[in-house]
């Protein structure tokens, strides 16, 4: 921070916040609890300040990744409670863990907006979950933005007006990624492949997509007519290894989570089917602890070095901030999905600055007026929040990129290519953008 006494505020802030809610990722911050005199459905009052609720998966089946994710929003609210809050009182935040199933996170949202009475939630991850999710968060008039459920289908129900503006995202959707996937599939002179998907909305929906842009660039998909869909729930893959694998690909689009993911490329090595086949991956395996549940050869090499993947980058102008900041507070490097989590939970508080007023009716009606239009372009979320309480119109500039909201809740944005290294490490080696159909 700027301002010396906020940044020691900042410290010992963050410092006892890390005890009191487990690092961030177990624990939860009590919010004050309603006694259940106002239905679910009447917009929550704004006394007791702004109260966010976060909705990931630190357990479960995307926990590698999902662990990072409330750190990132407790880092955020802190951030904007030493430079003075949120409508002149602080911000609670409330954490809840989604456990990677659609179930739970149904049930941890009912108890956010329904129990804990928060205003708005930045979640989930899975698409999956956020489904189950958002249909508690729009009944209860909570505003819900994710910084990595990336399933197209939000976009086409958006359109709908099934969300009523209660849903946005600061991860583009899939869309737009299956389009650089294919992109760097022909990039690197592949002409065929195969698919295998997680069978939910998140795989479905990548592969339609994939296979669209890919034979849009020219290339052939062997099994499009009869694509490959694992059960998210299944303990052997052979058979689904076997199918995606079998038909001599020059690379098979794996679009996985990491639990069961890697049991089916550990089944396609085991079946020798994996030698002189690319593997291309997503964001939903972009870790290091991915690379070590498939496992390595005899030799000790990863299973799968040499797969290249995708991943939602991080080009911002906030960037560099924020992985200074992180780097001093939670003392490690930034992981994915940290800097959209953190712009989420920034344009939810700066949102209900611009209102006047914590209600999630309110944060909604103004969270596009914050993510872009023609006020002054701001990266520091404290001089944003002194901007807006001088009355200026701001566009903020988020760590993830410009977070350019649209009218269905999207954001498009630049990807990082990543490669999984012969040692299991994992290296961001180039970047490639949509090509927009």
């Amino acid at each position: 921070m700027k301002n010396s006494k906020i940044k020691l505020f900042l410290t010992l802030a963050i410092s006892l916040n890390w005890f009191t809610v487990g690092c961030g990722i177990f624990g939860t911050t009590e919010a004050p609890v309603d006694n259940g005199e106002t239905s679910p459905q009447t917009p929550v009052s704004q006394e007791g300040g702004l109260r966010l609720g976060s909705l990931f998966p630190t357990t479960g089946d995307l926990a590698s990744i999902g662990q990072n994710m409330p750190v990132a929003a407790r880092l955020a609210v802190d951030t904007i409670n030493a430079c003075g809050g949120v409508n002149g009182e602080p911000v609670t935040l409330v954490n809840e863990d989604d456990q990677t199933d659609p179930a739970a996170g149904s049930a941890a949202m009912t108890k956010l907006a329904e129990v804990d009475r928060v205003h708005a939630v930045v979640g989930s991850f899975a698409s999956s979950v956020s489904t189950a999710a958002l249909d508690v968060a729009v009944r209860n008039q909570v505003m819900m933005i994710s910084p990595g459920s990336t399933s197209p289908v939000f976009t086409e129900r958006a359109a709908n007006g099934e969300f009523n503006g209660f849903w946005a995202r600061t991860a583009p959707p899939d869309t737009y990624q299956a389009q650089a996937l294919a992109a760097l599939a022909r990039q690197r002179g592949f002409n065929n492949v195969s698919t295998v998907v997680i069978n939910n909305d998140y795989g479905v929906g990548f592969e339609r997509q994939f296979n669209e842009s890919f034979t849009d660039l020219g290339g052939t998909v062997l099994n499009q007519e009869q694509g490959v869909r694992y059960d998210p729930r299944a303990t052997t893959l052979d058979s689904e290894a076997a199918a995606a694998f079998g038909n001599s690909p020059d690379a098979v689009a794996a679009i996985l989570y990491a639990e069961t993911g890697s049991l089916l490329l550990q089944s396609a090595f085991q079946q020798g089917l994996t030698d002189g086949v690319t593997i291309l991956l997503t964001d939903g395996v972009y870790s290091e602890d991915f690379t070590k549940q498939v496992g390595t050869t005899t030799d000790g090499s990863s299973i799968i070095a040499g797969a290249l993947g995708t991943v939602p980058g991080a080009d911002g102008l906030a960037l560099d901030s924020l992985r200074t900041l992180w780097q001093e507070e939670v003392g490690s490097e930034l992981t994915a999905f940290v800097p959209h989590t953190w712009d989420a939970t920034v344009l939810l508080m700066l949102a209900a600055e611009v209102g006047g007023s914590n209600s999630g009716e309110v944060i909604k009606d103004n969270l596009l007026a914050v993510a872009g239009g023609d006020g002054v372009e701001v990266t520091d979320p404290c001089e944003a929040m002194e901007l807006i309480r001088n009355g200026e119109a701001i566009n903020y500039q988020g760590a993830s990129g410009n977070v350019d909201i649209d009218e269905n809740g999207d954001v498009v944005g630049v990807y990082d290519v990543w490669q999984v290294n012969s040692d299991g490490t994992l290296e961001v080696v180039d970047k490639i953008e949509p090509i927009i159909n």
